[in-house]
């Protein structure tokens, strides 16, 4: 009898899913492109913008918890299919707002994109966390960390590829055609996906015995623990002033993405004078930046922990990482020269997620049996900033100037690497726990999972999203 060579049925699966997350960073980005033209055709002020541009950000981090709730209870297959086919219908419908609502009340167009736009962050809120327990299910325990950070590079990639896409499609026929462009392509990837996928690799036709054994010990795992949340264990996480100062500091890391994700375009072309196509091509680099930087400062994270503890080695990756952030984009809001501004605001955002991976870690070093709900809290928490930050940007740059805009930005993001001080990552929790040391790759590998039964303790943490 032959050895049966193992199907790959789960590199296919996790292919599909890399697309769909390029395709939610495209539904992420389409407005801060558009929103250019948009502001243009219908006359809207700054502040109005920033409304319509945060919008997406308040329905995402409201839905982060009950979305991941709806994929342990219905699926993460059936969930996230829903889910992106209800954004990617949304975004398309945002062409059609001006013909439904008329263009004769500014405040009824301005509000009926806000809406839009919020039930289109509802939508993506459900697509990291049940991708990514999709990766849980269907990656051996070794690999799952690769498999998310796969997942993130498809965010990434989306990040990098929308602005230039996106300016070429509105140079050619207009705002209207991001939308377009966005729905229709995850309407596609989501079809393959649901036709293919299944929950499980037990439950896909094409999956033999030999991959199955490959998977064995993560299917039959899943089924076996379940994480028992009790009152008195709760009570002492939320009676943590470290809790509350890993919360608070991430809700000002949460801030300054968002600009980048809203207003970044907008800055380039229309304070910056670059033209279009310069605009989508150096409005791809603080996108490349955080690709490049956020694993190299998961990395260092892990190495300073074994080098200093974990307390000393989570702060100084933090603290260095929101230091030079903070720096950058005060001289880059600073520096008149263009092409030295732009890389050094690229940069800025670079360092800012190179700090990020330390607050998923800490999540599993202080409650590995809540890191699953401490990290949803705490991602809740960064995306309202992430709704907060465009209209406050809106704000300041009409009354102040954008340079006090973003030397704001810098503020807030020293203000969260300050707050580390109080943040003592050796502190564990649980009475009774074995707290070790969270890695880059069980910090990635379950982010925006839910708990998921078997998993490791080290390894039940939720992403941040669009931030992924």
């Amino acid at each position: 009898m032959t050895d049966q060579h193992a199907t790959r049925v789960r590199w296919r699966i996790l292919a599909i899913l890399i697309f769909l997350m390029l395709a939610t960073a495209f539904g992420r980005l389409n407005l801060a492109i558009a929103g250019k033209f948009l502001q243009e055709e219908f006359h809207f002020t700054n502040e109005v913008m920033g409304w319509i541009l945060g919008a997406f950000a308040f329905g995402y981090a409201l839905f982060q918890i009950p979305s991941g709730w709806a994929g342990d209870r219905y699926g993460p297959r059936r969930t996230l299919t829903l889910a992106i086919l209800w954004w990617s219908t949304l975004t398309i419908l945002m062409t059609l707002v001006p013909l439904a609502v008329g263009k004769s009340s500014w405040w009824r167009l301005a509000w009926a994109f806000v809406a839009v736009r919020f039930l289109t962050g509802v939508g993506e809120a459900a697509s990291y966390p049940n991708a990514n327990k999709i990766v849980a299910n269907w990656m051996p325990a070794g690999q799952r960390g690769m498999g998310s950070s796969l997942l993130l590079g498809g965010v990434g990639a989306g990040g990098v590829l929308a602005p230039m896409v996106f300016a070429g499609t509105i140079q050619r026929w207009g705002w209207r055609s991001s939308f377009l462009l966005s729905g229709i392509l995850a309407m596609l990837f989501v079809i393959i996906w649901h036709l293919y996928s299944t929950n499980r690799p037990g439950e896909h036709r094409s999956v033999n015995a030999a991959e199955l054994k490959i998977l064995g010990a993560s299917e039959g795992g899943h089924r076996a623990h379940s994480c028992h949340l009790s009152s008195t264990s709760l009570r002492r996480v939320f009676a943590s002033s470290s809790v509350w100062a890993l919360i608070a500091s991430y809700f000002c890391h949460g801030y300054t993405p968002y600009i980048y994700y809203t207003w970044f375009f907008i800055y380039l072309t229309r304070v910056r004078g670059l033209t279009l196509t310069k605009g989508g091509l150096w409005g791809s680099t603080p996108f490349l930046a955080m690709t490049i930087m956020a694993p190299l400062g998961g990395w260092l994270s892990d190495k300073a922990v074994v080098r200093f503890g974990r307390r000393r080695g989570r702060q100084s990756t933090v603290w260095f990482g929101m230091t030079c952030s903070t720096l950058l984009l005060w001289i880059g809001s600073h520096t008149a020269n263009n092409i030295s501004a732009i890389l050094l605001l690229a940069v800025a955002a670079g360092f800012s997620h190179f700090a990020a991976p330390s607050w998923w870690a800490t999540c599993i070093d202080l409650t590995p049996e809540h890191a699953g709900l401490l990290s949803g809290l705490m991602n809740t928490c960064a995306n309202l900033a992430g709704g907060i930050a465009p209209i406050a940007t809106a704000y300041m740059a009409t009354k102040f100037g954008w340079t006090t805009a973003l030397d704001v930005a810098a503020l807030v993001t020293f203000c969260g690497g300050v707050m580390w001080m109080f943040v003592n990552a050796a502190a564990g929790l649980e009475v009774g726990s074995e707290t070790q040391p969270a890695t880059l790759a069980t910090s990635l590998s379950d982010r925006g999972a839910r708990p998921v039964a078997g998993a490791n303790r080290s390894s039940q943490i939720r992403h941040p999203g669009p931030k992924a």
